[in-house]
């Protein structure tokens, strides 16, 4: 009765678990987690299975977002060539909409990612997300409405898109030019960059240092293009022999970008499927 009655939560377990973590592979080793933890307890005292059963969930992949090397932790990522459409009228970027909070997520603190998902995706009230964290209600409260002002939003409208545009176009205009007033224009005062690369990930967090980062990775001098990251505006950039040099994608809020992720990993940027290099004459 156990095991059916675990079973009829494992669906939804699983969802939580892959919101908190954006790895499928990552939510079913929590769930098997919770399973063999539900296992080794006396049925008898536990009064309320489903929430036993998420708090159990929610503990162990805070776990793990704590323990997890700075990286692109998501396995999924829909990049397509950004045309200037909505990605609402592209086929395409069908899978993107459900993908997109993802992206907005790794910029979270593993406390803001699970007070956000548990609260504002699945209900769970802030008293039992705030014994997770070991955080008292009203500190729960504001972390989550702090992740929700990151958040803003899974699928931004065209309107909204459009001004996203122009934001990343001047970041990567700034760059392009080493002008490192015009990044901090654009730049969060807390955005974080999140870069894979093939040495491992690193993350940096702040304008200035950001900025700083940004000058350097002016001197390239790769030829991109614009592109949907998920849904959101990105930039693709590619070797003189048509191979991907380096993938970047954005998060912007308020006009200003609050995450910034970029993929130089050979291995990582050959496993996804990206757009071909365009001819430029």
């Amino acid at each position: 009765m156990l095991a059916e009655a675990f079973e009829a939560q494992r669906d939804r377990l699983r969802a939580v678990a892959y919101r908190l973590l954006g790895s499928h592979a990552d939510a079913e080793d929590v769930v098997q987690e919770a399973w063999l933890r539900l296992s080794r307890q006396d049925p008898a005292g536990i009064h309320n299975l489903s929430g036993w059963l998420t708090t159990v969930v929610g503990r162990i992949s805070l776990d793990v977002l704590r323990s997890r090397r700075p990286s692109a932790s998501y396995d999924e990522l829909v990049v397509t060539v950004d045309d200037g459409s909505s990605p609402a009228d592209d086929a395409a970027l069908a899978d993107s909409v459900g993908l997109a909070l993802l992206v907005v997520l790794e910029s979270l603190r593993p406390d803001e990612r699970l007070a956000f998902v548990l609260h504002d995706l699945f209900a769970v009230p802030f008293e039992e997300i705030g014994q997770i964290l070991g955080r008292s209600t009203d500190a729960t409260k504001m972390l989550a409405s702090r992740a929700r002002r990151k958040v803003g939003g899974t699928s931004p409208p065209v309107s909204d898109l459009r001004a996203q545009r122009q934001v990343v176009r001047a970041f990567l205009g700034a760059a392009r030019t080493g002008d490192f007033a015009a990044l901090l224009r654009v730049l969060d005062p807390d955005v974080r960059l999140t870069a894979d690369t093939a040495d491992g990930a690193t993350v940096t967090i702040g304008a200035t240092e950001v900025a700083a980062g940004a000058r350097f990775g002016a001197q390239d001098g790769a030829r991109g293009r614009g592109v949907l990251v998920n849904g959101r505006p990105g930039f693709l950039a590619w070797r003189a022999d048509g191979s991907p040099l380096t993938l970047l994608a954005f998060v912007v809020a308020d006009g200003k970008i609050t995450a910034i992720t970029t993929i130089s990993n050979p291995a990582r940027l050959a496993a996804l499927d990206l757009p071909a290099q365009p001819t430029w004459k």
